[in-house]
């Protein structure tokens, strides 16, 4: 991968100082109208060999362009606060939205490469990462981000020279530090890993550019020049896509097959209020005891509640949080994406929210929406709801190697009781702000729904993250049935352990 970045290249500087005015407007141009388009996203990747110009390569694309419309972020390998989320996690936080620049000094290759020389990691677990890095980039550019990977390589011979001259003069002795030493000594390790890295990670979509970083001339053209390449095919106008509409009942529902996941659940069980009462004091007791589990602090929980409208979600959740002291928990309910969410990636507003260790957080509705309403109702292409099913089982993989614990609930209602609580919502005052005219539309999709509930459970209920359905005609069954669910599922969580590539 770095042969040909071996040959010592360079520009003179009369031919530097003539063409960069010329490059230097052509990449304003771009930038702004990027900016004026707002359809697209891209990220710059920096990585590469100590010395080789990384820095001096971010402050000139900032120079060039104008820095204001750009987030530049500096990533290095994880501490010991980074572990307290997801690996993914911190990436996420700084994505650019749509018509913006995001410059990453450093990225998600840092880590992997560093734990892999210095030994921290298995091959297989290096393997791991890459591969989970190949499935992140696919979904991003998927969303309509464009990724700009930049990798600034020396020789051996060349990255000794050059931080002999950075060490020697005053003015950037500060930037050669013991890291920078001990990974000269560690070159061909470094250079073996990433090698591999690269090959493997050089996807179709977001190929690496490797470039000769000796000398500063040839360095900052090459990549500004590739950069206003990208940033001209990134602005330029896409062809317009012809609005999907919601998918008519006899494309989504199979036909005849009547029998459902949804129809075949049990909707006759019920509890008393006398059993009802002594069994929430029982489960929210052993609830409660769970969060103060010393275990629990090296483990995040993730509660997420799915179902059709009036099954009883914002009740459920309620009597999980009667349990809980509120310094332990969060409820985020998940309405229509806004403007900001729009400018990211699907799963960005979701990310943000993921709980550090020792805490929890619920989910009153969440990333399911792409695969239930959005699929439903049009508002994405069959292209995209199809893709998320996999993105999501990634995802919710990726949460639960780094200690998450996820459980899963569908209230599952019949249309009868449905009706039932419509009508009852509409004739108690304090209960009328929970029915609303897209409500009764969504009850006339009643099939095409279901039908996408079987899909979902289908496709993502998997051992690491199993879908737990409930009957909810009942709403003291269901109450009572969702919290031995979720203590039986937390308990058995904390008995296994940290998952096991956790630890690879």
């Amino acid at each position: 991968m770095f042969d040909s970045a071996e040959i010592g290249h360079r520009i003179d500087r009369a031919t530097y100082k003539a063409e960069v005015p010329a490059l230097r407007a052509a990449l304003l141009d771009a930038q702004y109208e990027l900016l004026r388009r707002g359809t697209r996203a891209v990220v710059i990747l920096i990585n590469g060999v100590d010395g080789a110009g990384r820095s001096e390569t971010v402050n000139t694309l900032n120079a060039w362009m104008d820095p204001r419309h750009i987030r530049t972020e500096a990533f290095g390998a994880m501490t010991d606060e980074d572990r307290r989320w997801p690996e993914m996690w911190r990436f996420w936080q700084v994505l650019p939205p749509k018509g913006r620049i995001g410059i990453l000094f450093g990225s998600w290759y840092t880590d992997p490469i560093l734990a892999r020389v210095e030994g921290r990691d298995s091959r297989d677990h290096f393997a791991h990462r890459l591969e989970r890095i190949r499935q992140f980039e696919r979904m991003l550019t998927a969303e309509g981000v464009v990724l700009v990977k930049f990798w600034f390589h020396l020789s051996r011979q060349a990255a000794k020279a050059r931080l002999k001259a950075l060490a020697s003069d005053p003015r950037t002795a500060w930037r050669i530090g013991p890291q920078e030493r001990a990974n000269l000594k560690r070159y061909d390790d470094f250079i073996d890993a990433s090698d591999e890295a690269l090959r493997k990670t050089s996807l179709g979509e977001a190929p690496w550019i490797v470039i000769e970083g000796s000398d500063e001339a040839y360095r900052h053209l090459t990549a500004g020049r590739h950069l206003l390449s990208v940033l001209r095919h990134a602005a330029a106008p896409a062809s317009p896509v012809p609005p999907q509409g919601p998918l008519p009942a006899s494309v989504i529902e199979a036909p005849g097959d009547d029998v459902t996941l949804l129809k075949a659940q049990d909707y006759g069980r019920r509890l008393t209020h006398e059993r009802y009462e002594r069994l929430l004091e029982r489960w929210q007791g052993r609830l409660n005891g769970l969060s103060r589990d010393l275990r629990l602090r090296g483990r995040s929980l993730v509660v997420v509640f799915e179902g059709m409208d009036a099954a009883g979600k914002g009740s459920t959740i309620r009597r999980l949080t009667a349990a809980w002291d509120a310094r332990f928990y969060r409820v985020v309910p998940v309405a229509a994406p806004n403007e900001n969410e729009r400018a990211q990636p699907y799963l960005w507003r979701f990310w943000r929210y993921i709980p550090p260790h020792g805490r929890a957080v619920i989910f009153d509705r969440s990333w399911y929406g792409r695969v239930l309403v959005e699929r439903v109702e049009g508002f994405c292409a069959e292209a995209d709801w199809m893709r998320a099913y996999g993105e999501i089982n990634a995802y919710e993989e990726e949460l639960t190697e780094a200690g998450v614990i996820i459980v899963k609930f569908w209230l599952a209602i019949t249309p009868q009781e449905q009706l039932r609580r419509f009508r009852e919502r509409e004739a108690t005052p304090h209960k009328q702000f929970k029915i609303t005219p897209e409500d009764w539309r969504n009850r006339d999709k009643w099939p095409q729904y279901e039908r996408a509930v079987q899909d979902m459970v289908d496709r993502t209920s998997t051992r690491v993250a199993p879908w737990h359905l409930v009957a909810s005609d009942d709403k003291l069954w269901s109450r009572i049935e969702v919290l031995r669910t979720l203590c039986r599922r937390i308990e058995q969580a904390l008995e296994q352990g940290i998952p096991a590539k956790r630890r690879l």
